[in-house]
């Protein structure tokens, strides 16, 4: 993220985002430029060889050579990578394996991570850095962050003789990134990770606890996770302790994921727990992190310098940043591991550059999403 030997300045802060700022104002040049970078990575694995990859000269050629696939359609080659045989679809040996739940039946999904895919994820810490340079807080890294991620390390699994630690990618991703950033995340990955990866309302008191007593006398300017365990982790201190968060801290700003609504159905419990925090979303999943709240705007802002993003729509296939407002797709990202990968997630277009994920690919999602819209009076607005 930044160099935290190097003095913390907005100068250096606004040359860290710089790239992003540029692929925002020019999102067809950046697409291309990270679509020569994949083709250069895909290269060098045999999926990629069979499909061409050095033959590819633009966006028409990737569309004509690499189809558009799933979970269910990878899967075969996952497997491949679990049991030892990485350059079948990575260029790189995995340094973590991270779980999802699946939709369809419920299954746990496994997804490979490698050193090059971890090291594009600290873009997530793009919506606290911009937050600091807007408000010139420089002070939020005077404080801590609390870690309500989930844990890196849940199991093992053997697969032909390899053994295999899994996780969850938030907590990976916290795990990987906690010596690049500015601020220091508090409990350490490592302690969440020492309670075991059980997923019981004990487990979950149990990290719960030891944030509580290990952030309770510091000072937490920021919050970071997902926010339906923010609000889990709110109850609790209310439950246990007879406080709240905003009774203990004075936290500037919350850089929350993994749910649709949370700058629409869910900031207005959030602040009211967490003392009136700024509130930015990050928009990511367990294959990498696809956008974040760029301003005080309730929508995010893709990560064009970073990954390749092309959306299933009525009208066909199309960059995400040709996108009409009001239209909506299902999102295919390009990742380091995953060549046009469909994630399975619903955008709907905004005012350039805001997008919103509105749910999952159900019938029902954008019914949902427009009675959220009524009842909490926020009808499409920004």
């Amino acid at each position: 993220m930044t160099d935290p030997n190097s003095p913390i300045t907005v100068e250096n802060l606004n040359a860290y985002l710089s790239p992003w700022m540029e692929s925002i104002n020019s999102p067809a040049i950046a697409q291309s430029s990270v679509l020569q970078n994949l083709l250069s990575i895909y290269s060098q694995t045999k999926y990629g060889q069979d499909h061409h990859a050095d033959l590819v000269k633009s966006i028409d050629d990737y569309r004509q050579s690499f189809p558009i696939q799933n979970h269910e359609q990878y899967k075969e080659l996952i497997d491949e990578v679990m049991a030892g045989n990485h350059q079948v679809l990575l260029n790189e040996v995995p340094v973590g394996w991270a779980i999802t739940r699946g939709t369809t039946k419920g299954e746990t999904k496994f997804i490979p991570m490698t050193a090059t895919d971890l090291s594009l994820r600290v873009s997530a810490g793009r919506a606290m850095l911009n937050y600091v340079v807007k408000t010139d807080r420089l002070d939020l890294f005077d404080g801590v962050n609390l870690n309500l991620n989930f844990p890196s390390e849940v199991g093992k699994i053997n697969v032909n003789g390899h053994e295999i630690s899994y996780g969850y990618s938030s907590g990976i991703y916290t795990k990987y990134v906690s010596s690049f950033t500015p601020i220091r995340s508090v409990p350490s990955q490592d302690d969440i990770d020492a309670l075991g990866g059980g997923r019981t309302i004990r487990d979950w008191e149990a990290r719960f606890e030891l944030a509580y007593e290990q952030c309770k006398s510091l000072n937490v300017s920021l919050v970071g996770g997902v926010a339906p365990t923010a609000l889990d982790f709110a109850r609790y201190l209310k439950k246990k302790h007879n406080k709240y968060p905003k009774n203990l801290w004075k936290t500037q700003i919350m850089t929350l994921g993994s749910v649709p609504g949370i700058n629409t159905r869910l900031s207005a419990a959030l602040k009211a727990l967490y003392g009136n925090p700024q509130i930015r979303e990050i928009y990511g999943a367990t294959e990498g992190m696809f956008g974040q709240q760029m301003d005080e705007k309730r929508a995010w802002v893709p990560n064009y310098d970073i990954y390749l993003l092309e959306v299933k729509t009525r009208s066909g296939i199309k960059m995400l940043h040709e996108m009409s407002s009001g239209e909506m797709g299902s999102l295919v990202v390009s990742t380091p591991v995953l060549p046009r990968y469909q994630i399975g997630d619903v955008i709907l277009a905004l005012r350039p550059p805001y997008f919103r994920c509105i749910g999952r690919e159900k019938w029902w999602t954008p019914l949902r999403y427009a009675w959220d819209e009524f009842t909490t009076f926020n009808l499409g607005r920004l």
